[in-house]
């Protein structure tokens, strides 16, 4: 028995899923008259709160187009070091926004309030003008670690008071509100704008949503065609992402145990030295060995992983990984010596 945890991306379709993308009623969305991305969107929208909503391939595309959206050309934006916006999509803010940015270490990527108005840049024209902060939650290089409310809702006042934009990755938002109980709409009050994958934790193949008001919407739709991301009959993706949202939200739960599961598991090793506190899907460990050399040991024993710097290695649990793989997962790391 392989178990696959390199990411919550590896996910396939349920049975019921692909019957409702096979049941999609579609036209051609560049015009707007694709009924299944039209209902995505204006659920998306509904469960946060907030106006409106607009389907995307992918939540780097997302993030990209809200960037561009919240900011001028020679502009900066506040984040993690290692945020995703700024770590894994490609330079995009630079080549695609003309914005540069200011990095925060936060507490396991969790930036907060005093250290965003500390980094605010003067109005000087030495200096790029601050327009934006992003926030991540979870957290992937944080180990899916989550945001308090309270920690947001100071962040927020701390944008209101310098006219600055909030823009929410919420690549796997919705493992934060399961984790902590926490409701959509607390996030759609607190934010200008939120990326939501649907291909991660929510299992549908492909897409995401970015969530905002109409004017942002709006705008955001320009960008999306810009950057080539118009699809034509997406309805049957769409559907998809529908059905995630309206049948594989709550089951992230599992998710979350089966991952502290192995976080625990890991923990009993000798050959671990140190596991990143699990609150979501993701587990993040330090061993005392080369991590290449450890990866191709895993292999062997039928595990799939992937490095997570040079000292660490990530898993993560999702809809395909079931009690008997975790259960697995412990019995083989327990014959692994290092």
């Amino acid at each position: 028995m392989t178990i696959d945890l390199r990411s919550d991306t590896l996910t396939r379709p349920t049975p019921g899923m692909l019957k409702a993308m096979m049941a999609a009623e579609v036209g051609d969305d560049v015009f707007g008259d694709d009924p299944s991305v039209n209902a995505l969107e204006a659920k998306a929208a509904a469960m946060f709160g907030m106006e409106a909503a607009l389907f995307c391939p992918s939540g780097t595309m997302c993030n990209q187009i809200a960037i561009r959206v919240a900011t001028r050309p020679q502009d900066q934006m506040i984040c993690y070091t290692y945020a995703h916006v700024y770590q894994y999509e490609g330079g995009g803010a630079a080549a695609n926004a003309g914005v540069t940015a200011r990095l925060l270490e936060g507490d396991l990527g969790r930036i907060n309030a005093a250290e965003v108005e500390a980094n605010i840049n003067i109005d000087d024209p030495h200096f790029p003008r601050t327009s934006l902060v992003c926030i991540e939650n979870t957290v992937n290089k944080g180990g899916g670690s989550c945001y308090d409310l309270s920690e947001i809702e100071a962040i927020r006042d701390v944008c209101d008071r310098h006219d600055l934009h909030l823009h929410l990755d919420g690549a796997r938002l919705f493992n934060a509100i399961v984790a902590k109980g926490q409701s959509p709409t607390d996030f759609g009050r607190l934010t200008d704008t939120i990326s939501l994958c649907l291909s991660k934790g929510l299992g549908a193949p492909v897409g995401s949503v970015l969530i905002g008001s109409k004017a942002h919407i709006k705008e955001a739709r320009r960008v999306r065609k810009v950057f080539g991301g118009g699809m034509r009959q997406a309805g049957f993706l769409a559907a998809a992402g529908s059905y995630a949202l309206e049948h594989q939200v709550d089951r992230l739960a599992d998710d979350h145990r089966r991952a502290r599961q192995m976080a625990s598991a890991l923990e009993a090793q000798a050959w671990v030295k140190k596991v990143l506190p699990v609150e979501t899907n993701i587990v993040i460990f330090e061993p005392d060995q080369p991590v290449p050399e450890l990866l191709k040991q895993f292999a062997e024993q039928g595990i799939i992983a992937v490095p997570f710097g040079k000292y660490a290695i990530r898993l993560v649990t999702h809809l395909d990984i079931s009690d008997e793989m975790v259960e697995a997962f412990g019995e083989r790391v327990g014959k692994f010596h290092g």
